[in-house]
């Protein structure tokens, strides 16, 4: 028995050396407020890997594109009053944590015109997010998207780690205090 605890003690210690392999617990105890609907997951999920759109037809990518970076990856459409409303706070994490190792990625699921994007971005004063789309929703019905926003947060390994449904005040002290446990989980 005491072989077998030991077993378990020395492959925990050795999963959580791998380089990659955040410990997410830390950032989950961090939840507050609206983030307690941030469900982290006990296994990181597989992604799907359906192309979408790029903003202003520069082509497609995957989120296989994404690899080595920790990713808040936002479902949202124009017409989705939530989602105007939380916009702008992931604006702000962007403008906080975006670069090499965390970005916000915002996909427009379903039918949403380039154009009605763009004023949308204006109309809430997003200049630094992406305005990619997912016309036929192939990506959110790969990912399990049913209602929006949604939003989900991916390891640099390329998995899912985490997923809010609904809306929520990404700009709260506990919101940047979990990309910030995240961030700084994957430097260690």
């Amino acid at each position: 028995m005491k072989r077998l605890v030991a077993a378990a003690l020395y492959m925990a210690l050795a999963i959580s050396a791998i380089p990659g392999h955040a410990d997410t617990s830390a950032a989950a105890a961090l939840r507050d407020g609206d983030m307690r609907k941030l469900i982290f997951h006990d296994t990181p999920a597989a992604v799907s890997n359906a192309a979408f759109d790029l903003a202003d037809d520069a082509g497609t990518a995957t989120l296989e594109d994404y690899r080595g970076k920790y990713v808040l990856l936002n479902f949202w459409a124009t017409w989705c009053a939530p989602c105007r409303h939380e916009m702008p706070m992931l604006s702000e994490l962007q403008s906080l944590y975006g670069g090499d190792g965390f970005e916000v990625l915002t996909i427009a699921t379903g039918r949403n015109s380039p154009a009605g994007i763009i004023k949308f971005f204006d109309d809430t004063g997003i200049d630094n997010l992406p305005r990619h789309q997912d016309p036929k929703q192939k990506l959110a019905a790969q990912m399990g998207i049913f209602g929006l926003p949604i939003t989900v947060i991916i390891d640099p390994e390329g998995r899912e780690i985490a997923r809010l449904r609904g809306d929520a005040d990404w700009s709260s002290e506990s919101a940047k205090a979990i990309i910030a446990e995240l961030i700084g989980a994957e430097g260690s």
